[in-house]
């Protein structure tokens, strides 16, 4: 079998049968990813974007026509990061540099190393997505995206919280339990079209466990994982430290369906089970912002706009939660002997979650875009990149935007579809199974209402 005919059969197969294991087809990616002195490069290069966002930030001028910090966060960064959800996973937390003042700190042995407490590994999940939701907030409310200094002191706080943990505990703490765009990360890792694990075969008579714990004065995971312990998509940030560590040659990067992740846990992550219904509220609101009967109703009731979209926010994420609610009820199935509590309405509804902040993103990408090179003249002083201004129209935009939100929609529809043939068959009933598609459909009239 050509490895190209193995790689149609992983993707459209949602079981756990033979994958691509990429390391293998391409051994260039796996001495990449194991070669660590590549990630240094990468992470250099992240980190002088980082810097050079920060500086412009807090002294650069505060026009946002004047000053690229807040189109490189907002309009070039940020829909990266969101489109390599996608692809490769939680990849790009492998080269973030918002750990790398607490690293630094580690190596010179300004740490107390000390153990996670118990508290921050079971609620840290709750605390990381308040965290997201206050960003969320700041960034409308506060007009971050417009906003230089602002960006920067976002950012800056991301890095003071990460070192913070840092010099506290072991490992990447801050990384893996209270970072919010990390949790973001990991629950639209689910549906990346990669998944990095291991062989257990291989595993097998491991004494070493040096992919988690290190050897010979090289770091092991980061957080605290090791190779042998990746399940899923969630905590793993496909780094590269087990890779030299391991001798077993264990780690596989596999290609898959996106969505086989998803119809195998049926909603028992409680990352996403907050995270989705969130970020979907988030983004209704956000749209709905953008339009102008939201600035009429704001300005005809005379409240704060700080206000109202607060109010709109919550009222987003819990209208999301009851609809979630509701279809997990026309489903029937919340308990599994093995799994636990469930929420398969989650699962079914991630593809539009996410699908939807790239198309938010997206949004504000296109719209800036045509001024990027323009305010790199304007922040330097040359007037003769004003020259090359263009502007992308409204109209392909959407178009482009409902075709992913339908795609998104359509990706809900076969998940539920797998769940009835699968796990749920017998149990769903045939109107409820109408049912159920009728509430994603709802779902993305509301999204295709609240982008046009």
């Amino acid at each position: 079998m050509t490895w190209w005919t193995k790689a149609i059969r992983s993707l459209i197969s949602s079981g756990g049968g033979e994958r691509l294991d990429l390391f293998r087809v391409f051994p260039g990616i796996r001495r990449f990813l194991a070669a660590r002195y590549h990630y240094v490069y990468l992470r250099t290069g992240a980190d002088l974007i980082f810097v050079l966002v920060v500086i412009s930030g807090l002294f650069g001028p505060q026009d946002p026509k004047r000053n690229v910090a807040v189109f490189l966060t907002w309009g070039v960064l940020w829909p990266s990061i969101v489109l390599s959800w996608f692809f490769v996973g939680r990849m790009w937390c492998g080269i973030c540099p918002f750990p790398g003042l607490g690293v630094f700190l580690q190596r010179r042995g300004l740490s107390f190393s000390g153990k996670v407490p118990r508290f921050l590994q079971r609620y840290g999940v709750y605390t990381s997505v308040l965290l997201l939701a206050l960003i969320i907030w700041a960034e409308v409310v506060a007009d971050l995206d417009r906003w230089p200094a602002g960006t920067s002191y976002l950012v800056l706080s991301i890095v003071v919280g990460a070192a913070v943990l840092a010099v506290l505990y072991s490992g990447q703490a801050w990384c893996r339990h209270l970072c919010p765009l990390g949790r973001i990360s990991g629950a639209a890792a689910t549906l990346s079209i990669t998944e990095f694990r291991p062989d257990h075969e291989k595993c097998k008579g491991c004494e070493t466990f040096a992919c988690k714990k290190g050897m010979a004065g090289k770091r092991g995971c980061p957080v605290y994982l090791g190779a042998y312990n990746v399940q899923h998509n969630l905590h793993c940030l496909v780094c590269g430290h087990c890779l030299p560590l391991c001798h077993r040659d264990s780690p596989q990067l596999l290609f898959r369906n996106p969505y086989s992740e998803l119809i195998r846990n049926k909603g028992r992550y409680i990352t996403c089970a907050y995270i989705v219904p969130f970020l979907i509220g988030s983004q209704l609101a956000r749209f709905l912002r953008q339009k102008t009967i939201y600035h009429q109703i704001t300005a005809a009731i005379g409240w704060p706009d700080a206000v109202v979209f607060s109010l709109l926010l919550v009222l987003g994420f819990f209208a999301v939660m009851a609809i979630i609610r509701l279809g997990n009820q026309l489903i029937g199935v919340t308990e599994d002997p093995i799994l636990g509590r469930l929420s398969p309405m989650v699962p079914i509804f991630i593809p539009m979650a996410f699908t939807g902040e790239l198309v938010y993103r997206m949004g504000y990408f296109a719209s800036g875009i045509g001024d990027f090179l323009p305010t790199v003249g304007r922040q330097v002083g040359t007037g003769a990149l004003e020259r090359i201004a263009f502007a992308i129209p409204d109209f392909p935009v959407q178009i482009l935007s409902a075709f992913f939100m339908l795609n998104g929609a359509l990706a809900g529809c076969y998940i539920f579809w797998r769940f009835c043939l699968e796990d749920f068959e017998g149990i769903v009933k045939f109107k409820n199974f109408v049912a159920v598609n009728l509430v994603i459909a709802a779902m993305l009239i509301c999204y295709l209402t609240a982008i046009f």
